[in-house]
């Protein structure tokens, strides 16, 4: 095989994975603490187990947002997460990111009653635009209460997300473009448990 067909398929296999270099993620959450969060109010939500990341609603039903230490701009971010629904509401979390707040959803949408994985949310109307939204993410998904995978990039005004090494979704808006630190959230409301491990991360 002479260069010209090395070069050929490298470009291929960019094409097919979606990815133009991989990065060198490091560990943002270290599986013993909450090191590089944000502690206010976090230890009545949050606690870490066997490696991982649990977060819960207390029994007032309040929601909290676990926030890193460090702002970010432009990154990608990559997690194992799983949840099981305890009642008809299911789980409601999310990784909130930039400045104004961008949000990649995680289960059940708390406006629209249905569940919205993988899409994007603004808070804005429509709060999840069509072109945001991971319409195939069931079909990516294990079952529930399995580990999954999840890969966000967030480049210049661009928003990709994968789910278990597949595209899902991509939105691109220049309304979000300001460094903040990345949330990770128990929504308000509701009884439900979310589990986090193996979260790294690299700025690009």
């Amino acid at each position: 095989m002479n260069i010209r067909h090395l070069l050929l398929t490298a470009s291929l296999v960019i094409a097919a994975t979606g990815f133009a270099a991989e990065p060198k993620l490091s560990p943002l959450f270290n599986g013993r603490d909450l090191t590089n969060f944000k502690a206010d109010g976090a230890a009545d939500f949050w606690r870490v187990e066997n490696g991982i990341l649990i977060g819960e609603n207390n029994a007032a039903k309040k929601g909290h947002m676990l926030w890193t230490e460090k702002s970010y701009g432009d990154f990608v971010i990559e997690f194992d997460v799983r949840w099981k629904g305890t009642t008809d509401r299911g789980v409601d979390t999310g990784i909130e990111m930039r400045n104004p707040h961008l949000q990649l959803q995680l289960g059940i949408s708390g406006s629209l009653r249905v569940d919205m994985t993988g899409s994007f949310y603004t808070g804005g109307k429509p709060a999840y635009p069509e072109a945001g939204q991971a319409k195939e993410a069931k079909k990516l998904m294990k079952p529930e209460g399995e580990w999954n995978t999840f890969r966000i990039q967030a480049k210049g005004t661009t928003f990709t997300c994968w789910i278990n090494g597949q595209k899902a979704s991509e939105y691109t808006d220049a309304k979000f473009s300001g460094a903040a630190p990345l949330g990770i959230q128990i929504h308000p409301g509701v009884v439900m448990k979310c589990e986090y491990r193996n979260v790294r991360i690299a700025e690009l």
